[in-house]
Parts: structure tokens; C-alpha cells; sequence
């Protein structure tokens, strides 16, 4: 009995004891430190019982015990003031103990902070930062290649730091929905010193050569990819471009997330043109797009064009297009570029979402539409040239210069004039009407003087077609002018008639008032003889 008591006395240490002996062993052999909260027992007691209830693993953090996970060092450690104690560079510590040193930096950097104030725990903050930096130049060195453990922590670390709820934007708060994108302030991320190591840490495990899809797909998966399309909604200019980075690099390491990855983008474009039509990352979406479509094997596969018919083209009618129009621009004519055939359903899309009173959106329609028509070949360019021209004829009428000046640069592109060549007898007599408007009467010189470049142009090109067509625009203009003094003629005579009526009312009304004169007469008689 007694040796049994004396067996129980000597209890085993536990975990958190031991925990707290390997934080304390490494206080002063480097200059990263890990923040406590300012009781260090009941810290060391949460974390394990977070750890047990969790399942009691992790990774061992040296000889003296296991290393906190993340979710217990958040449960543990609120967040207000605490006491420091230092972890060692990775070059101060044998290559055996860096993943166990990975780990435990990976969990400092799991601490949440409060940048609204920017005098509230500045030791701590820079702590986090410094830590951040180490890490990103870890992996960046390829001195080792972490295990899967390290993989794990470190995907938990980022997705604890960047997935969040972004504040509302600044039309939600203002409850206007009539305000500009362009001229609205980006909202810049107070707490991006953090953020940017953060991401950049992430872009460089990704990039990594030491990365094996095969296991870091296990973590980077389809929801985490989908929090990454989220964040898009970011108003920060700088938050976006590296998520636009990191989103074309698991694009182009991980296969396998490919189709999922075009799908998700292509819900985000239905939901901004049918829905919502305020997106602040649709143009670094379109960015990675362009890229992608460059790398489309060909022929094209059907689900390719829909992206391009029911995607693409229909971004074209949200009002912000001028937010990303260069890239969208890009991506059109890469698709036409890959396979010619696209050109008449590209133009026939742009004409279909045409704008009818916004001139500037019309200029960049014009900009586009002489992209697309460079890519373009002949067989194609004849399907379309009716509908086309009958467009390029009104923006060439168009009162505001702008419109009619870019609509008449079409003819100093020498592949769009060898197309314009080739179909004259279709093109000319559609145009031949707009051409003559603005030379007779457009009031900006620089589209009259414009209007007669294109007209000689077409006269050198075959005059015989220019003189049937000049025949038939007279004809017309005298058929006009017949018509119009028809229909004067037609009012005068119905003035004439209705003056007529009117002075055979007037009389009416006047014989009417002398009988009525007549009857009262005859009545006062009646009452004299009365």
C-alpha cells in the first residue's frame, strides 16, 4: 500500500508545465518573440484544454511537449495587453527543430489585432510582423521543405488572418447608389502591413517548387478557393492585385481546380450583371482571364464559347464597364484570335448591348469594336457588314464629336479599309447617306473635314459605285423634297377647308342670333298690345 501511494506522488508533468518550460528555455536566444497573455499558467492551462478537447495532437514543440494549434492560442488569448517572450531565428536552431520552430512561429501569427488604434499594442503588432517576415524569407530560401503538419498550420494561419468580413462599401454606407465607381475613394486596409506579408508568405508556398500538389491540395481546396474569389470584393487596390496573383498561381499548380475556378468567376459575372452590378475586382477577374483563354488548346470546346456568349459579351451592359473595359477587350479579342469564327458572334454581341444615349461608353464600344475587327477576316466580316455599317452610319451622324471623330478613325486602320475594300458594294451605299450629312451640315470641322477624307477614299476606290451611289442619294434627297412639299401643300389645304367651315360657322352662328333678336322683338309686341 504504501509503495502505491508513493507511486501516485510522483505525478506526471503535465503538457502545459512542460509548454511553459519550453517557451521559457528559448526567452533570451533570439529577437522573435511570442506574445502571453499576462497570466502564464492560465494561459498554458487553456491551450491544453483547448487541445484536448480538440482531440489533445499537434506537433511536438521540441523536447518538451506539444505546440499549441491556432484555435487554441485564439481561445487562449483574447487579445489584450501582454508579456513577451523570444523565439530564435530558423539559423539559430539545428535543421531537425526548424518545422517545430515553423509551427510555433506560424501560431504567433494567428493573433488577432485592433489597427483602429494605431497606439494599442505596438510591441505586439511589430512581433507579428517581424515573425511574418521570417517565415515569408523561410520559405522563400528553400533551406527546407516543410512537412505536411507545417503545411497544414500554415494554410490555418493564412486563412485565420485574410478571410474576413470586408467593411461595406462606401455607396452602402452613404445608402446613395447613384455615386460613380470611379470617383469613389478606395477603402485602404488599416491592418495591410500584416496582410501584405501574409499574402506574400502564401504566394510564395504556392509558387514553391518545394509544394507538393498532391498534399497541399488537401488544404488549398475548393472552399478555400472560393474565400479567395470572395475577397475580390475588396476595396483595396493592393489586397486585390496579390489575390490576383495568387489565383492565376493555384490556377496554373493545381489541375485538378481548374474548372471549378472558371465556374466560380463565372458565377461572380452573372451575379454583377444581372444583380448587383457593383463588383470592385471584376478587372484583375478579367486579368486572369486573358491569361487563361491565351492557353485554350484548340479547337475551342463548347463550354469555352458559352463562357464567352453568356459571360463575356453581357459585361458589356453594366454601366461601370469603363472600370474594366481594357481587359475585357483583351479577352474578346483573344477569343477571336484563337478561332476567327467568333468574330461575327462578337460583333453581333456588341452591337446587341450597343448604348443608345452614353457617349462615352459608345467611344469605347468603337475602340473595341475596331480591335475585333482587326482579328477579323473576310468570310466573317460579310455576315455582319449590314447591321454593322448601319451602326458605324448613325455614330457617324452622332452630334457629339467624339462619337463621330472614333467612328471615322475606322478608316485609318489598313486592315478594317482592306476588309471595307473588298465589300465596298455592300458598305458604301449603307454609309454613303451619313458621309454626305456631316459634310453638308455636321457642325464640328474636324468630322467635316474627316467625313471628306472618307468620301474621296471611297471615290478612288471605285468611282463608278461612288457615282451610283451619289445618283441614288439624289434621287432620294429630290424624292425627299417632293415628298415634303406634298405634305405642305396637303396642310394648306386643310387650313384652307378649315377656314372655310370656320366662316360658314361664323355665319350660321350669326343668322342664328338674328332669329333669336327677331323671337324676343315679337315677344315684347305681345306684351305692349297686352
Amino acid at each position: 500500500m504504501l509503495n502505491k501511494f508513493i507511486k501516485r506522488g510522483h505525478r506526471k508533468v503535465p503538457k502545459s508545465d512542460a509548454n511553459e518550460a519550453a517557451y521559457a528555455g528559448h526567452r533570451s536566444s533570439g529577437s522573435n518573440v511570442t506574445v502571453n497573455h499576462a497570466s502564464r499558467t492560465t494561459v498554458a492551462s487553456s491551450v491544453a484544454n483547448a487541445q484536448q478537447q480538440g482531440g489533445g495532437g499537434g506537433v511536438g514543440a521540441g523536447a518538451g511537449g506539444a505546440a499549441p494549434t491556432p484555435a487554441a492560442i485564439a481561445a487562449a488569448i483574447p487579445g489584450s495587453s501582454g508579456v513577451v517572450e523570444f523565439l530564435p531565428y530558423f539559423k539559430d536552431v539545428p535543421s531537425a527543430d526548424r518545422q517545430t520552430l515553423f509551427i510555433r512561429k506560424l501560431n504567433i501569427c494567428c493573433l488577432q489585432f485592433d489597427f483602429s488604434d494605431t497606439l494599442k499594442m505596438i510591441r505586439e503588432k511589430e512581433t507579428k510582423r517581424q515573425t511574418l517576415i521570417e517565415l515569408v524569407e523561410f520559405i522563400q530560401s528553400g533551406s527546407g521543405k516543410i512537412n505536411e503538419a507545417c503545411q497544414e498550420e500554415l494554410v490555418k494561419m493564412v486563412s485565420v488572418n485574410i478571410f474576413r468580413c470586408l467593411p461595406p462599401a462606401s455607396h452602402e454606407n452613404t445608402g446613395s447608389e447613384n455615386i460613380d465607381p470611379e470617383e469613389e475613394e478606395p477603402y485602404l486596409e488599416p491592418s495591410w502591413t500584416h496582410l501584405q506579408l501574409v499574402y506574400e508568405l502564401l504566394l510564395r508556398y504556392i509558387v514553391s517548387s518545394d509544394t507538393d500538389t498532391k498534399i497541399a491540395k488537401r488544404y488549398i481546396d475548393h472552399s478555400f478557393v472560393l474565400k479567395i474569389l470572395d475577397l475580390f470584393e475588396s476595396e483595396d487596390p493592393r489586397e486585390r492585385e496579390y489575390l490576383k496573383t495568387i489565383l492565376h498561381r493555384i490556377y496554373g499548380k493545381f489541375m485538378v481546380h481548374r474548372p471549378f475556378i472558371r465556374k466560380a468567376i463565372n458565377n461572380i459575372f452573372y451575379r454583377f450583371i444581372f444583380e448587383t452590378e457593383r463588383h470592385s475586382g471584376i478587372s484583375e477577374l478579367l486579368e486572369i482571364l486573358g491569361s487563361i483563354i491565351n492557353g485554350f488548346a484548340l479547337p475551342m470546346k463548347e463550354e469555352h464559347k458559352l463562357f464567352l456568349v453568356r459571360a463575356l459579351i453581357p459585361l458589356h451592359k453594366p454601366k461601370s464597364i469603363s472600370m474594366y473595359h481594357q481587359q475585357l477587350t483583351y479577352c474578346i479579342t483573344q477569343f477571336v484570335e484563337k478561332d476567327y469564327k467568333l468574330a461575327d458572334t462578337v460583333i453581333r454581341g456588341l452591337l446587341k448591348y450597343w448604348p443608345l444615349t452614353n457617349c462615352q461608353k459608345e467611344v469605347l464600344f468603337l475602340g473595341e469594336l475596331e480591335e475585333v475587327l482587326e482579328a477579323t477576316q473576310s468570310s466573317e466580316f460579310q455576315r455582319c457588314t449590314g447591321p454593322l455599317f448601319r451602326q458605324i452610319g448613325r455614330c457617324l451622324n452622332s452630334s457629339h464629336f467624339q462619337v463621330a471623330e472614333r467612328a471615322l478613325f475606322l478608316w485609318n486602320n489598313d486592315h478594317i479599309v482592306g476588309l471595307i475594300a473588298q465589300n465596298r458594294r455592300a458598305v458604301l451605299p449603307i454609309i454613303f447617306e451619313a458621309l454626305e450629312r456631316n459634310i453638308q451640315g455636321h457642325w464640328n470641322q474636324a468630322v467635316h473635314g474627316l467625313s471628306g477624307n472618307v468620301r474621296k477614299m471611297f471615290l478612288e476606290m471605285d468611282s463608278e459605285l461612288f457615282e451610283e451611289c451619289q445618283r441614288q442619294y439624289q434621287e432620294k434627297e429630290d424624292q425627299a423634297e417632293g415628298l415634303e412639299e406634298q405634305r405642305e401643300l396637303t396642310w394648306k389645304r386643310l387650313e384652307e377647308m378649315a377656314g372655310i367651315e370656320v366662316e360658314e360657322v361664323e355665319d350660321d352662328d350669326d343668322v342664328d342670333n338674328c332669329v333669336n333678336d327677331d323671337e324676343s322683338d315679337g315677344d315684347v309686341d305681345v306684351d305692349m298690345v297686352n
